[in-house]
């Protein structure tokens, strides 16, 4: 039933679980409540991704069990301290919770935070939750977070004679509007000439709940969740 097991994980974890909405490869799962709370939810959707990996192994012929993965959504100027001076922090939590933790490089798209990812069981991965969000609450976002919004898959544009066209199942389909846009691309310079600074973004909110925290998952396994 549509909506049951996030309805249920709510019920009995006593936190507020939101899933953010659209067709994007990926959506955005924001858990908040007392940390108790977040903790039970985050083993809870633990559980759940550990018990989906199960029932597609079933009818596998894989024989290794794959690691349950979380990707948590950092800011980015909280992520010094989740690594810790010389990678100290984090191997420190690795080494403790036996969970795997990456911190990517780069930040997200169009955002100010980058993707932690842990792998492990679902024991290993609470745990590791619970040592990421002490560093959080201990070392609070420094400035303002521009959050990290999935965009919704978009069809792959070409460019061909002078004229853009959008993929459609098998067929290129002339976009009359693209083709428009393209033309005065190669017409006119860049609007901003290089090495000039972008303008910043005024009227963000810096404040941010510390006791919310986010995930992405794949959209495809977001449906057993909700």
């Amino acid at each position: 039933q549509k909506g049951e097991t996030v309805k249920k994980m709510r019920e009995e974890s006593g936190a507020r679980i939101n899933i953010s909405e659209g067709s994007c490869p990926e959506r955005i799962v924001t858990i908040t409540g007392p940390t108790d709370a977040i903790f039970k939810a985050f083993s809870m959707i633990a559980l759940k991704f550990e018990e989906d990996i199960n029932a597609s192994m079933t009818n596998s012929t894989v024989t290794s069990k794959p690691p349950v993965t979380l990707r948590l959504v950092v800011p980015a100027s909280q992520c010094g301290s989740l690594i810790g001076k010389g990678g100290s922090k984090i191997k420190e939590i690795r080494e403790s919770t036996g969970a795997q933790v990456q911190v990517a490089g780069d930040m997200l798209p169009n955002s100010t935070e980058r993707a932690v990812t842990i792998s492990g069981t679902p024991d290993a991965i609470i745990q590791c939750v619970k040592q990421i969000c002490v560093v959080m609450l201990e070392s609070p976002p420094k400035g303002a977070t521009i959050p990290y919004r999935p965009k919704p898959a978009s069809a792959p544009i070409i460019f061909a004679g002078g004229q853009a066209f959008t993929i459609q199942g098998q067929y290129a389909i002339p976009h009359p509007d693209l083709t428009k846009l393209h033309q005065l691309a190669m017409q006119h310079p860049p609007f901003t000439p290089l090495g000039q600074t972008t303008p910043g973004f005024p009227g963000l909110d810096a404040t941010t709940p510390t006791s919310s925290h986010e995930l992405t998952i794949p959209n495809d396994v977001s449906g057993p969740i909700v």
